[in-house]
């Protein structure tokens, strides 16, 4: 199914509802007391994450109503149920909830879109600053900041020394610190939530290691914009990401990189 050539206006219907969502995200970060909740898995769950969730579900809902939707704030979809999608939304409502309480400004809005297990389609919308990226198959993958036209944007083919290796900035890992000890010569730049995706795929850095726990929601939309962007997203035994093929979200542990050189360069390192 093709879908963007049976609905041409579907990328800027998603964009128009990152955005609104990322509007309710801001309206409760502007707030001077932010309260919050843990889920059970210790992660933070915020009002703002709730809102976002419900905003996208109900325009998706509306623009597509025949493809199911899977949220991180609604993920109790038995498998058994979810296992028979071939075409799905799924939605990360806010992408950095530790960053958003941290008032940093580094999360986003993640919608993608799933089909036969692979993304292709992503957009990743960050609100502090109204910047935005979006990636679909046989389209390329856009940066918009503002109102400005889209960018066409391009992994970094060109490597140089010192390698540019961006990191998350709340979930260190003692794997990943071992990985790093092992590069002779790089840069370390540290990001929150998806944004160290779209820093690969315009060629701002080289190599995102993630050796730690995400959830396939964390990922998808960033797996496609680099993916459309000439880069990849691959495991540690260089296999792509497949997606809703078992019972859990949790991901291997991957690699999001640029240049096709850095497989054999730093793979073999892990």
């Amino acid at each position: 199914m093709d879908i963007f050539k049976k609905n041409i206006n579907l990328i800027e219907q998603v964009i128009k509802i990152s955005k609104e969502a990322g509007e309710s995200i801001l309206e409760i970060y502007n707030n001077p007391d932010i309260e919050f909740e843990l889920k059970d898995d210790l992660s933070p769950l915020t009002k703002a994450d709730v809102t976002s969730h419900q905003i996208i579900v109900k325009k998706l809902k509306e623009i597509t109503p025949t493809i199911p939707i899977l949220s991180e704030e609604k993920s109790n979809i038995p498998f058994s149920i979810r296992s028979k999608w071939r075409i799905y939304w799924l939605i990360d409502p806010l992408d950095g909830t530790k960053e958003f309480l941290k008032r940093n400004g580094e999360f986003t809005v993640n919608i993608s879109l799933i089909n036969n297990k692979r993304p292709i389609f992503g957009v990743i919308y960050i609100p502090i600053n109204n910047h935005l990226f979006w990636g679909a198959k046989d389209l390329g993958s856009y940066e918009v900041q503002g109102d400005m036209e889209p960018k066409k944007i391009n992994i970094s083919e060109d490597i140089k020394q010192p390698i540019r290796i961006i990191t998350s900035r709340s979930h260190p890992s003692e794997e990943l610190n071992r990985w790093l000890k092992r590069i002779n010569n790089h840069r370390l730049i540290k990001k929150g939530s998806s944004l160290k995706f779209c820093s690969v795929a315009n060629g701002e850095a080289d190599l995102y290691p993630r050796l730690g726990p995400t959830c396939e929601w964390d990922i998808a939309a960033g797996d496609a914009i680099l993916t459309f962007a000439g880069g990849q997203v691959i495991t540690q035994d260089k296999k792509k990401i497949l997606y809703n093929l078992k019972e859990n979200f949790l991901n291997p542990n991957f690699f999001a990189l640029g240049n096709q050189s850095l497989i054999e360069d730093f793979l073999d390192l892990s």
